[in-house]
């Protein structure tokens, strides 16, 4: 399903530019002969979005490589509850921005699959078979159904991409998307399969993302929300140390419906509509602070699909292992090393050599599995180019 010509005489909005998948929220995939292409070759890519990939899939490690060390530090704990109020939140709405033209296309579909569902099947494997024999763990089986950690976005991204035209053709899709998630989160009979509950809680984010144009960007990359971001990100750290002892950290997660984390049914769309708007004002100060320019981690928001898939390996092996437990590590200079740690491991993982070594698995190329494209009649073609042209960036 493809967007219709605008009437005439009216003009849109230029959407931006292809994005490569491999970027923590893929995107339809370029094929190799594309990517191999240089860059003067091709559409530049935005450094913005670059840039709030890397930072975003960094605060992702860091919030990781807290869980085990922040019930012994309030203050880390304020910071792990603000961190996971925003940077899920950030990287969706951006897989949202970018998926904006996304129809059911052959050649698109073919690109979801490689590029989403077979990741997605050999990370869970991988991750129920380590945690089945590093943690010792018998009971944990390999189940495509019941995704575990950190492979809940990929199912989450193939559901969200699959129903792109339909949100794409609702005349107010975003109400409607919240309505879904206040729905969900009073649902416990939900269950677990494919992680429905996070799929339906975190859609209005990439309902949003379908929504906004490059205007509504530019309107947060200012200097005065950037200097307004300031006092928003203490008043955030500040609400965060009260609600400590006060809160369910589990409400960040978005994985549960209200009874089961043990409140009134009504308190779940309460929160639903409570974390969303607090999520889309420190998400709003995130992209204010994130460069505009090309910077030396530009490039690594190419792979930050990469450094999502491939960190949790290592900070779980950090928790099976009881790395974590040594007693100078759960002190100020302890968290600062862990944190500084996390950040380097992810920046590696993002880098050129991780993706050309582990490109077979993350984007195989499988055309083995699909018939050859077949050529598309010119009057076809000539047709479809002004929509390609008004919806880039798929």
């Amino acid at each position: 399903m493809t967007n219709s010509l605008p009437p005439h005489g009216h003009r849109t909005t230029p959407l931006p530019p292809a994005d490569p998948p491999a970027s923590g929220v893929p995107t339809p995939r370029p094929s190799r002969e594309q990517r191999e292409q240089p860059a003067s070759r091709g559409r530049q890519r935005d450094a913005f979005f670059d840039n709030a990939k890397y930072l975003a899939i960094v605060l992702v490690a860091m919030g990781h490589s807290w869980e085990p060390l922040k019930g012994d530090s309030r203050v880390l704990e304020a910071a792990y509850t603000v961190v996971y109020t925003f940077h899920m939140p950030a990287f969706i709405i951006i897989s949202g921005y970018f998926s904006r033209s996304f129809d059911l296309r052959p050649d698109r579909l073919r690109r979801l699959v490689t590029g989403v569902v077979v990741p997605y099947v050999v990370f869970e494997t991988a991750y129920s078979l380590f945690k089945r024999y590093a943690d010792h763990d018998p009971g944990m089986d390999v189940s495509l159904l019941d995704p575990w950690y950190l492979t809940w976005f990929l199912v989450a991204l193939f559901i969200w991409r699959v129903t792109t035209p339909l949100w794409r053709n609702l005349r107010r899709p975003l109400p409607i998307a919240l309505g879904i998630a206040m729905f969900g989160s009073v649902s416990p009979e939900i269950g677990n399969d494919l992680d429905l509950q996070r799929v339906l809680q975190f859609l209005p984010y990439f309902v949003l993302g379908l929504c906004m144009k490059p205007e509504h960007f530019r309107r947060v990359r200012t200097r005065a929300v950037r200097i307004a971001a300031v006092p928003v990100f203490a008043g955030a750290l500040a609400f965060g140390w009260w609600a400590v002892p006060r809160m369910d950290p589990a409400w960040f997660y978005h994985r549960d419906a209200a009874q089961e984390l043990g409140a009134p049914w009504w308190t779940g769309p309460v929160m639903v509509l409570a974390l969303f708007g607090c999520s889309l004002l420190l998400t709003a100060c995130f992209y204010a602070w994130v460069p505009r320019r090309r910077t030396w981690f530009t490039a690594l928001g190419a792979g930050t699909l990469y450094g999502y898939l491939l960190h949790g390996f290592v900070v779980k092996a950090g928790d099976f292992y009881g790395w974590f437990d040594h007693r100078w590590l759960h002190g100020p200079l302890g968290e600062i090393a862990v944190t500084l740690t996390a950040a380097a491991m992810v920046t590696v993982l993002c880098t050129p050599a991780v993706r050309r070594a582990l490109r077979f698995v993350v984007e195989p190329e499988m055309k083995w599995a699909f018939r050859p494209e077949t050529a598309e009649p010119a009057g076809e073609r000539e047709q479809r180019r002004p929509r390609e042209t008004a919806n880039a960036g798929a």
